[in-house]
């Protein structure tokens, strides 16, 4: 019980790390994503870097990343790959943990289950015939298995909320990729032709 305790403490602990953490990855992305290429077009790309710097959300680290990239005459779709890469990571952290209380909570539910038994079991070998000591054992040590799977409910709630907050962001990181990737190409082709 004590692990199982511990168990739904984590959970609670990384729901509420998650929460605080994508609430800041998406705090103004909206807004930024709708004027994002427009911004691309009217400014140059040293402007766009100190704009970019200026944004504290998930899309603003990676348009930054790939503006700085292409102001440095380095690879903006390599830049923009790695810098997804390390907020996906970033967004991903601590889900699996909850994924781990999922399958474990029912797991240590049951475990205690069975040492209830063992010991209702081991009264009825000492006290014969007493069987009513056996049926209040079974139903204290059925308890574990209840508790365990609640942990478990609770724990795949908080792991399907997160990982639909996760896809959400991830699906406007990759537009923001997208849309940057775009505008750096359309720059680099305008310079082309004015040379």
């Amino acid at each position: 019980m004590y692990l199982l305790l511990l168990c739904s403490l984590s959970v609670a602990a990384i729901a509420i790390d998650r929460f605080l953490f994508y609430r800041r990855a998406r705090a103004g992305l909206q807004p930024f994503l709708t004027l994002l290429p427009g911004i691309l077009r009217e400014h140059s790309l040293e402007k766009l870097r100190e704009l970019f710097q200026q944004e504290r959300h998930a899309a603003g680290f990676l348009a930054e990343a790939g503006v700085s990239a292409a102001c440095e005459g380095k690879d903006a779709e390599l830049a923009l790959d790695t810098s997804y890469t390390i907020a996906a990571m970033q967004l991903r952290s601590k889900l699996n943990y909850v994924s781990m209380v999922v399958t474990m909570a029912p797991l240590l539910g049951l475990l205690g289950t069975i040492f209830g038994m063992i010991d209702s079991f081991s009264i009825f070998n000492l006290q014969a015939g007493q069987p009513l000591a056996i049926t209040g054992g079974i139903g204290e040590a059925l308890i574990a298995t209840a508790t365990g799977l609640c942990v478990a409910i609770f724990a795949l709630l908080v792991h399907t909320y997160f990982s639909q907050q996760l896809d959400k962001l991830l699906s406007d990181l990759d537009l923001a990729a997208a849309v940057v990737l775009s505008e750096l190409k359309r720059k680099k082709g305008d310079k082309g032709h004015a040379a």
